[in-house]
């Protein structure tokens, strides 16, 4: 009877809490934690800046790549007596290609070194107080995987000293070129979207980890030229494409709802200091997901938003949706529609009032375009990828006789009128043909940048699809600088590049050492709400080769990784003797229809499939052993990661 008793209570805790009842010999061993970025550079600050006492002028301290990220950078340090205003100048090729900054007024100088070359002994000048001090500084080589321009026209005369900072799309580097072609700056770590200078003289640029595939990313990171880190933003739902300074200095960010089970149609708006959203806008209470479907349109990524724009004049933000080939004005107070610019094909009769009426000569539509800006005097400037140039199936015109360019549309929101009044790239042909990414930029009037990122070759022939989908014979991607319609420089490299903003090395920023700031969170990672009885687990060392698993703890949460087959049912278990929280981990090769980069594409046929799991530390604290549920049968990982 005694046993009978016994053996019942057993069961009555086993069921009642996830107690482990089973123990192994085995060694549970922690994962170490993979610091952040932010971490890792205030470990490299700590230490420069651990000895600057005794340099001065004529024995300066010179750190290249100070913060680990940006070779091609470098920090002077020294001090003296008295205060001092002093001046650098980086030698170059020509005029052109040597830049010179004046810094502030201090008698302690910490002076970052931008636009060095590679693989060079690069010559610095310091002038101060009537004294010049030369430096040389040594750099390395770039990668061996660093792509390098193909042509480069440039008539000097017509131009300034500003480089072209470039992100990638395929292979590449987020760099900067000068106007020779040269390399003057690059990150060594993977940032993609856009790149932009905020009004503090910051670069603001995509983060460097993946919060969802195939290109989502966690967020996005305000840096130097250096590479520092000063503020790390996260979002629940991420970033992607684009980013845009508000009047009041908080970000409109192109992010996703990920709940919705759709992407690419949500934006939100942060608080530059502490990261909270303040303001959404959800495309899908907006539009219709269903009207107008271009080739790429998929019921997930129905919009495909790749453009933020807010227009102070009238209070407004325009969108660019690729999969309706659409741009979408609207009101940010009320976030109603104002207008939209397309082609009205098969759009519902109630939205036609939003379209406008074209007028003038040989008038075009743009297609799946990018990039889609206000300029000062309210036109809307736009890359027209081109992709078919119909909604009528039996139209479309083919890539080989097909174009891109960049057009400047004048619109008339009181008669609903359109008109075209500035384009280029259609006399180019299929040469200058791009069918995804790409850019334009507003520089004065009538000086403009056409960036046709996305072109292509497959066997033999102008492709119609982005590079990620095939295997492509070239690549290339072409960027013009246009004054009074006038080529004032052109540069092609044999890559895809997804971006291009012309800017000068040096600005209002000012160098501020100090430990950089995360803010905002990725949210909670939904559980699957039910607690899985753990009796007697198998070891999980006999499946981590099979199934290729991997764990990594970051600083804000657990990453698993593992390649399965389509019909295989995954789950993650973080058990401890209070609580226990179960992730179902989903095994899908979706593919994405019009991916405007094409990283982390896999074979979408394929049998086995690469998936990631992250799980965000919010609501998770103390140490959770790690098990794994795969097809009915759990394991023990012998593994735990502790959230602090």
């Amino acid at each position: 009877m005694k046993k009978i008793m016994k053996f019942s209570l057993f069961i009555f805790l086993a069921f009642a809490c996830p107690i482990l009842i089973y123990y192994t010999a085995l060694k549970i061993e922690d994962l170490e934690e993979i610091p952040s970025l932010i971490t890792t550079q205030a470990s490299l600050e700590e230490k420069f800046l651990s000895d600057i006492d005794d340099y001065s002028i004529d024995n300066p301290k010179v750190i290249l790549n100070p913060y680990g990220i940006s070779p091609l950078s470098a920090l002077v340090i020294f001090k003296t007596n008295d205060l001092a205003t002093p001046t650098v100048t980086i030698r170059g090729k020509d005029e052109l290609s040597t830049y010179e900054h004046t810094f502030t007024q201090d008698n302690f100088h910490m002076l970052p070194i931008y636009g060095l070359y590679a693989d060079s002994e690069n010559e610095v000048i310091i002038s101060i107080n009537g004294k010049e001090k030369t430096i040389k500084i040594k750099t390395d080589p770039l990668p061996e995987d660093f792509i390098l321009p193909t042509k480069v026209t440039a008539k000097k005369e017509k131009l300034n000293d500003d480089l072209y900072f470039f992100t990638p799309s395929s292979q590449g580097y987020t760099c900067a070129y000068d106007v020779n072609g040269d390399v003057r700056w690059y990150l060594n770590d993977y940032f993609i979207w856009d790149i932009k200078r905020l009004n503090n003289g910051h670069l603001i640029l995509s983060s460097n980890r993946l919060i969802n595939k195939p290109y989502y990313m966690t967020g996005l990171m305000e840096m130097d030229l250096l590479g520092k880190v000063y503020y790390e933003y996260n979002l629940p739902g991420g970033y992607h494409h684009d980013v845009y300074e508000m009047p009041n200095n908080n970000l409109l960010i192109a992010s996703d709802n990920f709940d919705s089970g759709t992407v690419e149609d949500y934006i939100v708006e942060i608080d530059r200091t502490s990261g909270e959203i303040v303001k959404t806008f959800d495309l899908t209470e907006i539009l219709p997901t269903e009207a107008s479907k271009s080739e790429n349109w998929v019921e997930y990524d129905w919009f495909h938003n790749n453009a933020v724009w807010y227009d102070e004049k009238t209070n407004s933000v325009t969108l660019s949706g690729r999969h309706q080939d659409a741009v979408i004005n609207i009101d940010y107070k009320s976030g109603s529609l104002n207008w939209i610019i397309g082609d009205a094909t098969n759009w519902p009769d109630d939205y036609q009032k939003y379209f406008f009426t074209p007028i003038g000569d040989n008038f075009e539509w743009q297609w799946s375009q990018h990039a889609s800006m206000v300029l000062p005097n309210g036109n809307i400037f736009l890359f027209d990828n081109g992709n078919n140039r119909s909604k009528i199936k039996e139209n479309y015109v083919n890539a080989e006789n097909n174009y891109s360019r960049g057009v400047i549309y004048k619109i008339n929101t009181a008669d609903m009128t359109i008109e075209t009044v500035w384009q280029y790239g259609k006399n180019r042909g299929s040469d200058y043909y791009s069918p995804y990414i790409s850019d334009v930029d507003y520089l004065d009037e009538n000086h403009y940048i056409v960036h046709s990122g996305g072109h292509n070759v497959v066997d033999g022939k102008v492709s119609n699809n982005p590079a990620g989908f095939v295997k492509v014979d070239s690549l290339n991607s072409i960027t013009t600088e246009l004054l009074d319609d006038e080529i004032i420089f052109e540069i092609e490299l044999p890559t895809n590049n997804y971006r291009v903003q012309k800017m000068n090395l040096y600005s209002k920023e000012i160098y501020s050492p100090g430990r950089g700031k995360i803010v905002g969170n990725m949210g909670i990672t939904k559980t699957d709400g039910n607690r899985k009885l753990i009796l007697f687990p198998k070891n999980g060392d006999e499946i981590i080769e099979k199934y290729d698993i991997k764990f990594t703890k970051e600083y804000d949460r657990l990453s698993f990784e593992g390649t399965f087959k389509k019909e295989d049912k995954v789950s993650i278990i973080l058990n401890r003797m209070s609580s226990q929280k179960n992730y179902d981990v989903i095994i899908s090769n979706k593919p994405y229809a019009a991916m405007c980069v094409d990283l982390f594409n896999q074979d979408s046929n394929s049998d086995e499939i690469n998936v990631t799991k992250y799980i965000n530390d919010l609501g998770l604290h103390d140490r959770y052993e790690i098990y794994l549920k795969i097809n009915g049968t759990i394991y023990k990982m012998n593994k735990a990661v502790t959230f602090n």
